[in-house]
């Protein structure tokens, strides 16, 4: 019989901490959201989630192919050309992060609007 730990995000040692971490980052969500159209070329998902550097979506990528959310495709051919999907893990991942693109896209005129006020206040 094996043991298996009850994880809790809110104790400091859980080491699930690490993966909402990586997946709260705004970076690793924009490119969750435009993977889960399909395999797509790193100049595309460049081009896709505005803003990011070249050097920020190479390092972003490379730790979600390390947490195993995305597979990254190289095909042998001049110019190299590389491609990266979700896998079955992040494609979990899509459906919750679409949801907070889409909540954030519907809400940040009331968002706005508090700032305004609290700054105003203040």
């Amino acid at each position: 019989m094996s043991y298996e730990p009850d994880w809790n995000v809110l104790t400091a040692t859980c080491p699930s901490r690490t993966s909402l971490a990586r997946i709260a980052n705004k970076w690793t969500a924009m490119i969750v959201i435009v993977l889960g159209k399909g395999r797509t070329r790193f100049r595309d998902l460049r081009t896709a989630v505005e803003g990011i550097s070249g050097k920020v979506l190479t390092e972003t990528l490379r730790d979600l192919e390390r947490d195993g959310l995305v597979s990254r495709h190289v095909f042998a051919e001049v110019p190299p050309r590389v491609e990266y999907e979700l896998t079955d893990l992040g494609r979990t991942l899509h459906a919750p992060l679409s949801a907070i693109g889409q909540w954030a896209e519907a809400h940040i005129a009331e968002v706005l609007d508090a700032r305004e006020r609290y700054d105003r206040e203040r």
